[in-house]
């Protein structure tokens, strides 16, 4: 038994001696060319490394693996190495595959693939442990902004190997914030990252989402939403009438404001006037009976809330109520038939071009105006003409043979018939 313990401890120096003599061969005697290969190694902590260490090839040299202490873990497929993590997974001539189950941050660094060659060979595996950060957390300066103002979030991302990247989104936009990096004790790193926008009323309700980008994990996220006030938005709708308000109508006018916080008073006033005396608010409707021309102005809404005030105005012409004027017939009379026609009556507008008025068209009266004047002027001048074609005229008939007489008094005597025919002369007046 003591002979069997003593071959054994002589095994196990000679095994921790020739590394360290290799060590110094390779140190003495540079290669040339590698035939030993191997890859370095990214793990998460508490998952399972592979170190493998390939030669391309071999002459039945001795392959065996180092820890980054220069500690054998493996001589061919002999574990001298008292850490039950690692275990074989495969020996062969060409290859040296060594598993390491739950790994931790003190497995970090360089593991020695050597090769019993003349000069020795080596090569190095890297091993990095890569540890996740936690979930991130975003902090807010104030939880309600105000439209117009300006507001900061910060987003943190603690414990994590290597350091991690943050980025920001509002909505589908990606905003760039400001990241500070702190390493702890224990080789880990904080990230902070800082964030200033101006916000608007369209941010209200928004994502804004912190997004964590790490080699050792995926999709890490924390997002928070956007509570923004603002004035309220304030327009005036007409409920009724349809078209143009006229006289005598009623007139119902709807504020419809929108704002947050909900605003917390509606109120109507007319410009420059009171309120008509028939008109009636309702919430925030106002109700305008029997419209007439004194009603015309501008209303206006007003909508308040803590943020601020906002109106809106609505100008109201009223226009004439509609009347039906008629445009007299015109009758064609023929024989042996009489045939009347009647043209429509026309309906004359209280509009002249948009938001104009206009009385009753006097076109029409106008034309049959002229006509009857003109006819009558035609009557007088027909008249004139006939009276001065038959004036008045007076017929005698004085005695023949007076032009011979010597006297007046022969001319009467030779007169044919004398004083004898006085009673025979007509007399003629038209």
């Amino acid at each position: 038994m003591a002979i069997t313990g003593n071959g054994s401890l002589a095994t196990l120096l000679f095994l921790f001696m020739i590394p360290a003599a290799l060590h110094q061969g390779a140190a003495q005697y540079p290669v040339q060319s590698q035939n030993l290969v191997t890859d370095d190694v990214a793990v998460v902590e508490g998952e399972i490394a592979v170190i493998s260490c390939r030669v391309k090839n071999n002459d039945d040299s001795v392959i065996q693996l180092l820890n980054p202490n220069r500690q054998t873990i493996y001589f061919r497929d002999v574990r001298p190495l008292k850490d039950a993590r690692f275990q074989l997974v495969n020996f062969s001539d060409n290859e040296l595959r060594v598993s390491l189950s739950n790994v931790t941050l003190s497995d970090e660094g360089r593991y020695v693939c050597q090769l019993y060659t003349d000069p020795p060979q080596e090569a190095y595996a890297d091993i990095t442990v890569l540890i996740p950060p936690g979930n991130p957390i975003i902090e807010s300066r104030e939880r309600q902004v105000i439209e117009g103002n300006e507001t900061e979030m910060t987003c943190t991302a603690m414990g994590s190997k290597p350091a991690a990247t943050i980025r920001w989104m509002k909505g589908d936009k990606e905003l760039q914030g400001k990241s500070k990096v702190e390493q702890t004790y224990d080789r880990m790193f904080t990230v902070t990252s800082q964030l200033t926008f101006t916000v608007t009323k369209e941010d209200d309700g928004v994502p804004v989402v912190c997004s964590v980008d790490h080699p050792a994990v995926k999709d890490l996220q924390a997002q928070t939403y956007l509570v923004v006030h603002y004035k309220p938005e304030v327009k005036i709708v007409v409920e009724f009438p349809d078209g143009l308000p006229r006289e005598g109508q009623n007139m119902e006018l709807s504020c419809q404001a929108k704002g947050k916080p909900h605003p917390q008073r509606i109120n109507w006033v007319k410009l420059d006037d009171d309120l008509p005396s028939h008109a009636l608010i309702t919430g925030a409707d106002l109700y305008i009976e029997n419209l007439n021309k004194t009603y015309n102005g501008t209303y206006r809404c007003f909508a308040v809330n803590s943020v601020g005030e906002s109106y809106d105005d609505y100008i109201l012409y009223v226009y004439d109520a509609p009347t039906t004027t008629p445009i007299p017939t015109t009758a064609t009379t023929t024989t042996p038939t009489t045939t009347t026609i009647f043209l429509p009556e026309a309906t004359a507008d209280s509009r002249a071009g948009e938001g104009a008025p206009r009385a009753v068209d006097h076109a029409v009266i106008g034309g049959v105006v002229a006509v009857v004047v003109f006819a009558m002027l035609c009557l007088l001048i027909i008249l004139g003409r006939y009276f001065a074609r038959h004036k008045g005229t007076y017929f005698t008939h004085e005695a023949k043979g007076a032009d011979d007489a010597a006297d007046a008094d022969t001319a009467i005597i030779n007169a044919e018939g004398g004083h004898n025919n006085s009673d025979e002369k007509k007399e003629y007046y038209i």
